[in-house]
């Protein structure tokens, strides 16, 4: 099975003929992502690729294509309004890939999307991947394969890098989630955690976070009071200085709780296993993997 997204996942692309987003709406279309509809103001009655319809505005295309799912690739002053408007059209998932939104612009997104229900996924995100099901974002799905792992990260090239890792050790993915860097982002690690240990397919869980805030810590105390299945984690820029930022704009040491060190601290006290370095989580998930 999968998470958040899977083979009955309708798509709408905003941005569809900007130069990201045609490029990635091709990938997801090859991969077999039901791409249904596409949004570009103004260029409503032309079509993508001959077979892609395109609407001027997000309701429309909802409303004529059926789309359950939305994703965004359109500049960072135009984003904010692009997730409000998708969450206003009917679709449950929002995915933001754009990189560089306002954090002012996300405090206003943020309660928009909460209080329609919509689950919002990034911005600053690579969107995610179900193998063999759907794709919707920029995760490769070459590195992707079917499996029983559960994977959740901040980064989008760590993602990368474990999912690879996984694969090239023939063990396979349930889903792969990229929750974004940014200070405010619509779905965190404790909403990601939650999915997978109701997913029954998802026997172990690999978590990627990153120096900064205590979304890690949070999650920790989550996997130790809530759930059964395990989980491997592995904290990202651990020889990063304080007050520097490293990579995304959450990333940035402001106290001790932000620390790599007070992070793999709480991974070990919550009883999560800790990987030192990427390559190391296939030792650990197969350690912990049920026995078949």
């Amino acid at each position: 099975m999968s998470v958040f997204i899977d083979q009955d996942t309708k798509l709408v692309v905003q941005g569809i003929t900007g130069r990201d987003g045609s490029f990635h709406t091709k990938q997801m279309m090859q991969y077999g992502t039901q791409v249904v509809a596409g949004v570009t103001p103004g260029k409503g009655g032309q079509s993508f690729e001959d077979t892609v319809p395109i609407f001027n505005t997000v309701s429309e295309a909802v409303q004529a294509s059926g789309a359950n799912t939305a994703v965004i690739y359109v500049p960072p002053p135009y984003a904010a309004d692009a997730i409000m408007e998708a969450a206003a059209s009917g679709v449950s998932l929002v995915v933001c890939i754009t990189e560089g939104v306002p954090v002012l612009d996300m405090t206003r997104v943020y309660a928009f999307v909460k209080e329609r229900g919509v689950r919002l996924l990034g911005p600053n995100c690579p969107g995610l991947i179900s193998p063999g099901q759907s794709k919707v974002g920029i995760i490769p799905g070459r590195i992707c394969t079917p499996g029983p792992v559960g994977v959740v990260s901040r980064s989008g090239t760590l993602t990368y890098e474990v999912v690879y890792q996984l694969t090239s050790a023939g063990i396979g993915q349930t889903s792969c989630v990229g929750i974004g860097g940014d200070p405010i982002n619509g779905t965190n690690f404790i909403d990601c955690l939650e999915a997978f240990e109701r997913d029954p397919a998802t026997k172990a869980i690999a978590m990627m976070g990153e120096i900064g805030g205590t979304d890690e810590q949070e999650a920790a105390e989550y996997v130790r009071d809530k759930m059964k299945k395990p989980v491997v984690g592995f904290i990202a820029g651990q020889t990063a200085p304080p007050g520097r930022r490293m990579g995304h704009a959450g990333a940035i040491i402001s106290g001790s709780a932000g620390t790599a060190a007070e992070k793999i601290e709480s991974f070990e006290q919550c009883g999560i296993g800790v990987a030192k370095r990427p390559m190391d989580f296939v030792e650990l998930i197969k350690a912990r993997l049920p026995k078949t």
